[in-house]
Order: structure tokens, then C-alpha cells, then sequence
């Protein structure tokens, strides 16, 4: 019934930015705790941020806080995390979730992207 699309990733040098981008449909968007979570290769899918519904409260992991905010824009449906000084730790696939609860547990949201590939070299 939701619908979550993530866009924006590629191929960026250290220290460079990228903004990702999550185009929900199929459901209130406004009412979803949205969220971004990362897998590296070889490594556990892990919680990287989130926002309330509203947008007015966020929490960050502390590998990239400071360094990814994450925001929406509910009259478009859309998530967004600016990702800068991007390291080269940041490599992985990026994923959207929305979920109901305030928590940073991947069990807890029901709605996932296909993924965006971000890669970052030397």
C-alpha cells in the first residue's frame, strides 16, 4: 500500500556531498516516522537517521551526526538526507523506512525503499 523510492546516490569523492531523496506514495505521509538506514558490504543494515512526522524532531547515529541532516517536505511526500564530508566508511547501500513508533529499530518500520547506492573513493 505505501510505496517508498530512493534517489540521488552515486559514485562521489571524499569529502564531497550528495543528497538523497524519498518519494513516498500510497499512504498519509505526514503521519509516518521516516527514517534512512544503511548496509555496508559485508556489515549488519544500521540505523542512520530519523524525523518525526512533522519534521520538527530528528535523531541522528553518531557516525553521522553533524554530517547528515535529515529533513521532509510533507506537501511533496519526501524525505531528505544531505549527506557532506563524506568519508570513505560511508559506502553502502542507503534504504528509506517508514514506520509508527520513535525508535531507531529496523523492526519497527514496516514500509522500505529498494535501496540507493552510494559509493564514496579516495
Amino acid at each position: 500500500q505505501v510505496q517508498l523510492v530512493e534517489s540521488g546516490g552515486g559514485l562521489v569523492q571524499a569529502g564531497g556531498s550528495l543528497r538523497l531523496s524519498c518519494a513516498a506514495s500510497g499512504g498519509t505521509f505526514s503521519s509516518y516516522v521516516m527514517g534512512w538506514f544503511r548496509q555496508a558490504p559485508g556489515k549488519e543494515r544500521e540505523f542512520v537517521a530519523r524525523i518525526t512526522g512533522s519534521g520538527g524532531g530528528t535523531s541522528y547515529a553518531d557516525s553521522v551526526k553533524g554530517r547528515f541532516p535529515i529533513s521532509r517536505d510533507n506537501a511533496k511526500n519526501t524525505v531528505y538526507l544531505r549527506m557532506s564530508s563524506l568519508k570513505l566508511g560511508d559506502t553502502a547501500v542507503y534504504y528509506c523506512a517508514g514506520g509508527r513508533v520513535w525508535v531507531a529499530a529496523m523492526s519497527e518500520y514496516s514500509y522500505w525503499g529498494q535501496g540507493t547506492q552510494v559509493t564514496v573513493s579516495a
